[in-house]
């Protein structure tokens, strides 16, 4: 990319003061994770997609018609915009409404929810992402995806993200995926995740 070309995709802000999670998520992992490896895949795909059929899509056009390093960058910027916007320094500790009524059809409750969804963090081997999804019915799913994988490519539609790339606890946890988990919990908004599914 030549330097007076016109970036497409730009690094969209921290919904929240980079310190407002901690001590859950500090400030350093959050200035690593957003600022560094985020931005990196926002600069990487903008590199890639110029002079390509991808230049002025959306970033969901993309996902939903690439492969390889265009597919990688534009599914991680939109996984990370997704993962960070889920999160409050004042979080709402319970879902509501429409979003409770389904947990408890499928899973029995908001504590057997997040059960399973620790449980399927824990064993995802290597880096990737674990998922609550709606389909169109409204019918909630656990899904698993490796590396850059999103539930936009099997017509599904996110309500909340799990990061267990290392990089998303590392700096606070170590190699202690589960306390990355605990901490997850304590940030997350459920006010964010229930208007995503009622929409």
């Amino acid at each position: 990319m030549n330097a007076t070309a016109t970036l497409l995709f730009v690094l969209a802000p921290l919904p929240y003061d980079i310190a407002a999670l901690e001590p859950y998520i500090s400030e350093q992992t959050l200035h690593y994770h957003h600022d560094k490896h985020l931005a990196g895949y926002v600069n990487k795909l903008n590199e890639l997609i110029v002079g390509t059929p991808f230049e002025g899509m959306t970033l969901e056009q993309i996902i939903g018609q690439a492969d390889g390093p265009i597919f990688n960058n534009a599914a991680q910027v939109w996984n990370h915009e997704f993962y960070f916007n889920q999160f409050s320094p004042t979080p709402t500790k319970e879902p509501k409404g429409e979003l409770k009524r389904a947990i408890e059809d499928s899973f029995g409750g908001v504590e057997a929810l997040k059960e399973k969804l620790t449980k399927e963090s824990l064993n995802l081997f290597g880096s990737g992402w674990v998922w609550l999804a709606a389909d169109d019915n409204g019918k909630l799913h656990i899904i698993s995806t490796s590396n850059a994988g999103t539930p936009l490519t099997e017509g599904l539609h996110p309500l909340l993200a799990i990061d267990v790339w290392e990089h998303a606890y590392y700096i606070d946890h170590r190699n202690a995926r589960a306390d990355g988990i605990k901490s997850f919990w304590e940030v997350l908004d459920w006010d964010i995740v229930s208007n995503r599914y009622n929409k």
